[in-house]
């Protein structure tokens, strides 16, 4: 961070910002906006496109950005970049062929429009930086092998669960330690949330209703998590995760693994249900050494074989902008997926249903996200809940069943399903 903040303050005192694109306009994104106008120096939002145009305006306004213009090609995004004026897109072509863009950020929290603009981002020579875990469990190892491609960078960025997880799992790494567990604390867990049960919520935080659900069904941890195991080799201890439930710190609950278990699955990423400090994440780490161990018990880690380290927050687009830094002026990605699965997300039914059914997206009335091991994904032929969205149910399905390729109608030359077919 003291390397981060240094190098922001040279950029805003030679008057060359890092020039960021924002794909969205939601509520993280509206916050990650206000934040960069009023305590990021060295860095500027230069344009927004989201698909509803005045909440990208909207965005701006509530910032206190004004002179924003409408543009809709990227000679005039590049214009309005030398003119020191913000920019609300037509078309999200705008902003990714305007030279003088450094990044492109996505925020969109979708499957199929943001695997398309961030395509498109590549093509244009253009590095990203995403919010999006949805996107990156069902297409991260894809979507990096097509940035290498276009010799580009894409990671997904610091705030959310995934990115902090990792920068501990990396700082505890780097200490010496083996992590053997990255966790996520959640307050909650219950499968059989809807839209419905959740819209008093939903209102109140301004957060949209489906996002809301998935938090509660379980899918946006499991998405989150996914994409931890898909960055480090992790896999899960079974389908769904331990999902450990108590209200103890999670200190005290590094007696509940085994860790020679941990150590054949390469570590595992996990959830603890009720646990403290929440909401955080946790890594627990193992040593051989003898001197570290010494140390490590006189800093009150105890005597292990497991120790604990965690950050207990995650502070969403206020961290944001440090992935943004990272990756254009150090070439460090946050969350860079391997080239292979570790762990995917199926697609489970939250009711009974019957052919002829429509699946509907993320946070819906018909599925909820389970992590399940990529030989297993294989072996069973499951749908990735990312994909779900859309397919019609060609057999009747159970409550609590795995959804299989089977089990839907899909066209194998769609776009999205013939890129994750690609990844073997």
């Amino acid at each position: 961070m003291m390397i981060i903040d240094e190098k922001l303050k040279t950029r805003e005192a030679a008057g060359n910002p890092i020039q960021v694109a924002l794909i969205g306009a939601g509520e993280m994104a509206t916050g990650l906006v206000h934040q960069i106008e009023h305590y990021v120096p060295g860095m500027r939002i230069a344009g927004i496109f989201n698909r509803t145009l005045p909440r990208a305006h909207d965005a701006f306004k509530r910032a206190g950005v004004g002179g924003v213009l409408t543009v809709s090609r990227g000679r005039q995004m590049d214009d309005a970049i030398r003119s020191g004026q913000a920019v609300v897109a037509e078309v999200p072509e705008a902003l990714l062929e305007a030279d003088l863009i450094d990044v492109v950020v996505e925020m969109t929290g979708t499957v199929g429009f943001a695997f398309d603009v961030i395509l498109q981002a590549f093509v244009a020579g253009k590095h990203v930086v995403s919010f999006n875990a949805e996107l990156d469990a069902t297409l991260g190892p894809y979507l990096q092998r097509k940035a290498r491609e276009h010799g580009v960078r894409y990671t997904l960025g610091d705030g959310d669960q995934p990115g902090v997880t990792l920068n501990l799992y990396r700082q505890v790494q780097a200490m010496g330690f083996q992590p053997l567990v990255c966790g996520n604390i959640k307050g909650m867990l219950d499968h059989y949330r809807t839209p419905e049960t959740q819209k008093g919520f939903a209102e109140q935080s301004g957060i949209s209703v489906n996002m809301v659900t998935s938090f509660a069904d379980g899918t946006k941890v499991s998405l989150e998590q996914a994409c931890i195991a898909n960055a480090t080799g992790m896999q899960v201890a079974r389908r769904g995760m331990l999902a450990i439930e108590s209200d103890l710190h999670v200190d005290a609950l590094t007696d509940r693994y085994d860790v020679d278990q941990l150590k054949a699955l390469g570590g595992i990423v996990e959830m603890v249900i009720g646990a403290q400090p929440g909401p955080g994440v946790f890594v627990y780490a193992t040593t051989e050494d003898s001197v570290s161990k010494r140390f490590l018990d006189i800093g009150k880690l105890g005597k292990g074989p497991l120790y604990s380290f965690y950050v207990p927050y995650h502070l969403l687009f206020f961290e944001f902008p440090f992935s943004i830094v990272r990756l254009v002026d150090f070439a460090d990605g946050t969350l860079d997926a391997r080239e292979h699965f570790s762990v995917e997300v199926l697609a489970t039914a939250k009711k009974t249903m019957q052919a002829g059914e429509l699946l509907d997206g993320l946070g819906g009335f018909c599925t909820y996200g389970e992590c399940e091991n990529r030989r297993d994904m294989i072996g069973g032929r499951f749908l990735p809940i990312g994909l779900a969205e859309g397919l019609e149910l060609r057999n009747a399905v159970s409550k609590d069943q795995a959804i299989a390729w089977g089990d839907v109608l899909f066209d194998p030359k769609n776009p999205i399903i013939a890129a994750y077919q690609s990844i073997f």
